[in-house]
């Protein structure tokens, strides 16, 4: 039986006067504390007090409960409080005065101190947005701005210039000049079949079975996901992720009802005790991973692992999602091993998602879900529910590049030209001070200690033009973090690298 708090007496939900200025703030709509829930009941009560002063419920100037009330009411201890009120004035939502206690703090659109994921960062971005909160949307955001690639070392694709446009360009005219008629009307549901096929010659090269009938195409992988999702979640339901993660999955996943929790991700894959753990408490329906070269930190998954992770799958009864986007800049055997977990179940418990949008074309939105014949079925109705079918012309230019050859050679370009882009943003920032730590093979991204919070570094930087990705992003937590991501094909700008020597420098 789970082991909660009880609701708050109704004295902290009355709203109206109690929240006047100086006069005790209430709390609305006070969530139950779970000591079981996986976060601690400090960050449970800093996230609800925050995400009440976010949404204007409690306002500037009211006075918070005394730590006494509070830790009375929620039935917690008083070093909770003191450490959650703490935190709370340190990220600047709350002051404390002198024999008077705390207040919900003023703050003006100039302030610092965290704002929902990350800091408040509306000095930066007044310049490039007028409500630009520093968080997951804040980032994506700022990502479409066509910033220069060399302005966005946070960014998570490669620059134009390192991909092969003509390549896509002289695929569009062919199949422009072969049946013009081809482009004006729908695709299939599950895709252009023909690309389908070569996916099956594909993933065959990974030991992954699938015929044509168990692949369904989608507008990248980012519509993958939320299908996947769409279909196996309903309201209340957790889905697993890794800490730290791709973090556009977060506020998906939760605009669901879903309760979104992170599973640490070690060097070689998750934390299987963790893992084990928290699968026993939470009963999860699905969990999103990266086997190989992880966003963030681009380590893949050991066999071992993988295995492990099947096992625990099997145990606790939940789906594993296999998103593997950064496939092909690995260069995979006799090079070095790379266990895909769909190659070790073949598609039984594991859903497998892929793309083209990192190594050939953003543009040309081409993902694609290989998993049962049935569920793919059942996957394509879900689409055809909300998007109809996905654009064709992209997944002919796909097959295309892929059927003919090139794609193999542009790959491999491309993995060269990483491993020498790596190996010199490593050193250079190794020389900043930057904790690189143990430096992966392949893979596009860094994920370095920069020893300073990186929320703010990430709003200096916008002042500077450029665009961070700060480590807070990635944890469904959302907590400050020294960590960051760095795009090693966006490092090429020597203004970035005068940015941090003045701000990193040591």
């Amino acid at each position: 039986m789970t082991n909660t708090v009880k609701r708050p007496r109704s004295a902290l939900h009355t709203a109206g006067a109690a929240n006047e200025p100086g006069n005790d703030a209430a709390l609305p709509a006070w969530p139950m504390l779970s000591r079981e829930s996986g976060d601690s009941l400090v960050e449970q009560i800093v996230r609800g007090i925050r995400s009440r002063i976010d949404d204007k419920l409690l306002r500037s100037g009211a006075r918070m409960p005394s730590i006494r009330q509070f830790a009375d009411t929620h039935e917690v201890s008083r070093f909770t409080v003191v450490e959650a009120y703490d935190r709370l004035v340190a990220q600047g939502f709350l002051e404390s005065r002198r024999g008077s206690g705390f207040y919900v703090r003023e703050r003006s659109p100039m302030a610092g101190g965290y704002h929902g994921a990350g800091v408040d960062a509306a000095r930066a971005a007044a310049a490039h947005d007028s409500d630009g909160a520093l968080d997951v949307v804040w980032l994506v955001r700022n990502m479409f701005r066509q910033m220069p690639p060399a302005k966005m070392p946070g960014g998570g694709l490669l620059p134009a210039d390192w991909l092969d446009g003509e390549l896509i360009a002289n695929a569009l005219r062919a199949i422009s000049r072969d049946n013009p008629s081809l482009l004006l009307g729908y695709g299939t549901p599950q895709g252009f079949l023909p690309l389908r096929h070569q996916l099956q010659l594909k993933l065959a090269e990974l030991e992954i079975a699938a015929a044509p009938e168990q692949i369904v195409m989608t507008t990248g992988v980012t519509q993958a996901l939320d299908t996947v999702a769409r279909h196996f979640l309903r309201p209340g339901d957790v889905i697993f992720v890794d800490d730290p993660a791709w973090f556009l999955m977060f506020g998906s996943f939760a605009a669901l009802g879903a309760k979104v929790v992170g599973i640490p991700r070690l060097a070689d894959g998750p934390d299987i005790a963790r893992l084990t753990e928290l699968a026993a408490l939470h009963k999860p329906k699905l969990y999103v991973i990266n086997s190989v070269l992880h966003n963030p930190t681009s380590t893949s998954m050991s066999a071992a692992k993988a295995f492990q992770l099947l096992r625990v799958a099997e145990e606790h009864d939940f789906i594993i999602v296999e998103d593997d986007i950064y496939c092909d800049m690995h260069p995979g055997a006799p090079v070095q091993a790379a266990t895909r977990i769909a190659a070790l179940d073949q598609l039984h418990r594991v859903i497998y998602l892929g793309g083209f949008s990192k190594t050939l074309s953003a543009n040309l939105r081409v993902g694609f879900i290989a998993t049962s014949a049935d569920l793919a079925r059942q996957l394509a109705d879900r689409k055809m529910l909300s998007t109809l079918t996905t654009g064709e012309i992209g997944e002919r230019v796909a097959y295309k590049v892929l059927s003919e050859g090139h794609y193999r050679k542009h790959t491999e370009r491309l993995r060269t030209r990483l491993n020498s882009a790596r190996d010199k943003v490593a050193r250079q920032l190794e020389k900043l001070g930057v904790d690189v730590g143990e430096q992966p093979p392949c893979g596009m991204f860094l994920w370095v200690d920069a020893r300073c919070d990186t929320n703010v570094l990430t709003e200096k930087a916008m002042e500077h033009g450029f665009l961070l990705a700060p480590g807070s992003l990635f944890s469904p937590s959302q907590l400050p973090s020294t960590r960051m991501r760095i795009n090693v094909a966006s490092m090429a700008d020597p203004g970035i690298w005068r940015f941090l020597e003045k701000e990193l420098g040591r």
